[in-house]
């Protein structure tokens, strides 16, 4: 197996818990928000088994995977029933950024532990620097693969977060920006659906670019720089 195949393996294993956390953070929420719907059904947990959605998670990564470009997806919806909250349009609110949010949580957590393999040796810095930044790979040196894991963690769930806040239904961000549009235009917005999706998946890359490069640079500049 070669370094190519052990990245995918790793971007593979990355995404899948990514949009684990993702939906389980949307359950744990509503769930304290006052709706039980999606705790009753078993979806705040990080088994992917219960999140697996056909497209969004399996043909969705192959096509990026294939593309060579970072993986992107969904989950199966988190089932979420408006009128069991208290305070239905901040509660509504909340369950939709918690998602995001814990996304740049574990990437705050694998920056963490990258800037720790980093300052524990000579050795750690070069291996870093290597997987982080312009230089070849070439170390061979045990740290490799814990930094490769620890990179995908930290690429793959910061773009799904920003994917996710992308104000287009179904996405996390659309859940903020509806409640703040008029009746008609709201009732043709939340039609968007999977269409909407799919449109600016295939069409939409200059502006997930363009959304992904100041946040992703951040997180290069932190770990590059330290």
């Amino acid at each position: 197996m070669t370094i190519q195949h052990v990245d995918i393996v790793f971007q593979i294993i990355a995404f899948v818990f990514a949009i684990s956390v993702h939906e389980s953070a949307h359950a744990w929420m509503a769930n304290l928000r006052g709706d039980p719907t999606a705790r009753m059904l078993g979806r705040i947990t990080l088994n992917p088994i219960k999140h697996i959605d056909p497209v969004g998670t399996v043909i969705m990564p192959l096509i990026a995977l294939l593309a060579h470009i970072p993986m992107i997806g969904w989950a199966k919806p988190t089932p979420v029933d408006p009128r069991n909250f208290r305070k239905p349009v901040l509660d509504d609110i909340l369950t939709s950024v918690v998602g995001p949010i814990s996304n740049l949580v574990v990437a705050a957590v694998a920056t963490v532990l990258l800037l720790i393999i980093k300052f524990s040796s000579p050795t750690g810095r070069q291996v870093i620097e290597e997987v982080v930044g312009p230089f070849p790979l070439q170390s061979q040196s045990v740290l490799v693969p814990f930094c490769m894991l620890f990179y995908q963690f930290m690429v793959i769930n910061i773009v799904l977060a920003i994917f996710n806040l992308i104000p287009v239904p179904p996405l996390d961000g659309s859940h903020v920006l509806r409640h703040f549009l008029p009746e008609p235009v709201r009732r043709v917005y939340d039609t968007m659906g999977l269409v909407g999706l799919l449109l600016l998946v295939y069409f939409g890359g200059g502006l997930l670019g363009a959304m992904l490069s100041p946040v992703l640079g951040l997180f290069y500049l932190i770990i590059l720089r330290a």
